[in-house]
């Protein structure tokens, strides 16, 4: 596995955003903002880690980052703008959260939108391509499902502790014989595949 680029654009702060949660019928969508000052060695997208694996890199970023900030977007807000607009949100809330003032933002997937002027680039899979954009990925990923196993204590029933909120046979089942939570997007198809 070849090591991940550090920076898009080098000799700047440069802040890499991501967002979890996109696909999900409960929850919120979590996105991190992280800048880091050198490489990580092994980092890569939360989605190639293990859960353990993806523990201890948090750990590793949160204490080597030179910046970095976790922000949540509700449901209900989900439902009001859609989950697009709301995953820009949430990047932008937890670029708002930095202690460090980000000089170039890089951004995984193609779609982001304006914010302080700042230059920034879409990336596409770029939680594989660049170390700051896989941090991101690993904080949202890590503290959401933190969220969706503490928010399962309270709603059993619907087993988030396992699915984290995506669209599971078991999850749907559930929903039909339950009902939805105020935990779930009223805006997504949540009774059909």
């Amino acid at each position: 596995m070849s090591e991940l680029l550090l920076f898009h654009t080098p000799n700047c702060h440069e802040a890499g955003c991501d967002e979890a949660g996109r696909g999900c019928l409960a929850g919120p969508v979590v996105a991190a903002a992280v800048i880091l000052s050198g490489p990580i060695h092994g980092l890569n997208d939360s989605k190639q880690l293990s859960k353990k694996k993806r523990e201890e890199f948090r750990i590793l970023i949160e204490s080597e980052a030179l910046a970095y900030a976790v922000a949540v977007v509700s449901p209900k807000r989900i439902d009001q703008i859609n989950i697009l607009q709301a995953s820009i949100e949430a990047m932008k809330l937890a670029l708002d959260q930095l202690k460090v003032l980000p000089e170039h933002i890089i951004v995984d997937g193609t779609m982001f939108s304006p914010y302080n002027e700042i230059k920034y680039t879409t990336i596409i899979k770029g939680d594989t391509k660049f170390q700051s954009i896989a941090a991101a990925s690993i904080l949202a990923k890590t503290y959401r499902d933190e969220l969706m196993e503490d928010l399962h204590v309270s709603h059993p029933n619907y087993s988030w502790n396992k699915n984290k909120g995506y669209p599971t046979l078991a999850h749907r089942k559930a929903i039909l014989e339950f009902g939805p939570t105020t935990h779930h997007r009223t805006s997504f198809r949540l009774f059909s595949e």
